[in-house]
């Protein structure tokens, strides 16, 4: 697994991809580090293909070193002001997105796909 960096700033934002069409269970082909920007929010998005009965379930975890992973608090778009650690499972198709919230300790983040049945999975991380 590669750490990529995505590095928040002062120009435009930068985005990593954390996993390019990837089935199965397990970690993300990568994990993403956004430097010491913590204070940033940051955007990871992700999208689905899928096939018969899908589902798949995710986990954000985020490390300050890349070996010792916890939950990261994220939010829907929807409700931005309501942040949760739980574990997101998908049943459908598209494109989803998730706040990352600023302030949180992480400096690299990976996702874990579980309880997968015929989901295949972009993900991209965009740190601002």
């Amino acid at each position: 697994m590669a750490i990529i960096q995505a590095y928040g700033g002062e120009r435009l934002p930068n985005s990593a991809r954390l996993s390019a069409a990837q089935a199965g269970n397990g970690v993300s082909t990568h994990s993403v580090d956004r430097g010491a920007a913590t204070e940033r929010p940051a955007l990871l998005t992700l999208t689905t293909t899928v096939g018969a009965t899908p589902t798949c379930t995710y986990a954000i975890e985020g490390s300050a070193d890349g070996t010792g992973w916890w939950p990261v608090s994220y939010a829907d778009p929807a409700t931005p002001e309501t942040p949760t650690v739980e574990p997101l499972t998908l049943t459908t198709a598209g494109t989803v997105r998730r706040i990352l919230r600023p302030g949180q300790p992480w400096r690299v983040l990976r996702l874990t796909y579980s309880a997968n049945t015929n989901v295949t999975n972009t993900a991209d991380l965009t740190v601002f």
